[in-house]
């Protein structure tokens, strides 16, 4: 496994959304909020930026919202969804760049269909109690959970 130093991540992520930047009029990425039946959230810690996300990716030309997310859900976790996601919303994620958008999905209904193996890209993938997440969660995931669990209002703003 190759793993990336934080200084090559630094500049990684920039360089990819600069590229996104001129080949794509908009970006369109996929999340997925996938609980356990003990209420757990499962996140996902990448190589090639910092924190704690919510599985996903983008939305690559040709594919729906649905089959993007079923293949970053089995790709990043080895979670396949045994029934229809729940749309939550779709947000701005200008922190990333002004034309990215992410669609957030909750799913409750799933299987596991192997043990998580780290790879190049995602070195942990873990469920974790509400009320106890581990450093590090970003701060758009914290705040979806936010939205999804506590009540709090629906920002358009990832």
């Amino acid at each position: 496994m190759i793993l990336l130093s934080p200084e090559r991540r630094a500049w990684l992520s920039p360089l990819m959304h600069l590229y996104w930047r001129f080949s794509r009029g908009m970006t369109l990425g996929v999340r997925g909020c996938v609980v356990d039946a003990e209420g757990r959230i499962l996140l996902v810690r990448h190589s090639y930026t910092p924190g704690w996300h919510f599985p996903g990716g983008g939305v690559e030309t040709g594919q729906t919202v649905e089959e993007a997310l079923a293949v970053e859900l089995r790709e990043e976790a080895h979670v396949a969804m045994t029934g229809a996601p729940v749309f939550c919303g779709l947000y701005l994620n200008a922190r990333t760049s002004p034309r990215d958008h992410v669609a957030l999905f909750r799913i409750e209904a799933f299987a596991q269909t192997s043990p998580f193996v780290p790879t190049r890209e995602i070195l942990e993938a873990a469920f974790f109690p509400r009320d106890a997440l581990p450093d590090g969660v970003t701060r758009g995931t914290r705040e979806r959970i936010a939205e999804l669990f506590e009540g709090r209002p629906r920002s358009p703003h990832w």
